[in-house]
């Protein structure tokens, strides 16, 4: 159930110390979890629902320059806890070590109405990694 994208450092996500800034990695955190999303949901579910991010824990390791590729690998291992789940995201270079490694809680929610919802069964067994 796991979900990977291949991501190149562009000049615009560069800091002024030569490695991707900080935000950037949030971004790419979010860009991510997105493609999974549109990737693996049941297009009925994604025209139902939208996620929010509700907290971020975030370990930087490494650095990235422009022009470099990083791997970045996303999976929920655990069951959602009512319109919640966490999902975990890696972000490894070519040598294969980590630079960033994030956890993202996430929480449901219904479209129509604008406010949270547990989380269905359905829309979880696409992700859960069982």
């Amino acid at each position: 159930m796991a979900f990977t994208l291949e991501i190149v450092a562009q000049p615009q996500d560069i800091d002024e110390l030569g490695h991707v800034n900080n935000a950037v990695w949030v971004r790419w955190i979010q860009d991510i979890a997105v493609a999974h999303w549109l990737a693996a949901a049941d297009p009925a579910h994604v025209d139902a629902y939208i996620w929010v991010v509700t907290r971020h824990e975030i370990d930087y390791l490494g650095n990235v320059r422009v022009g470099e590729t990083v791997t970045a690998r996303t999976w929920v291992p655990e069951a959602p806890r009512g319109a919640r789940f966490d999902r975990h995201v890696a972000f490894s270079g070519p040598d294969g070590k980590d630079k960033v490694r994030a956890i993202s809680t996430w929480a449901l929610i219904d479209r129509a109405s604008g406010r949270l919802l547990r989380v269905p069964p359905a829309v979880a067994a696409r992700f859960v990694e069982s």
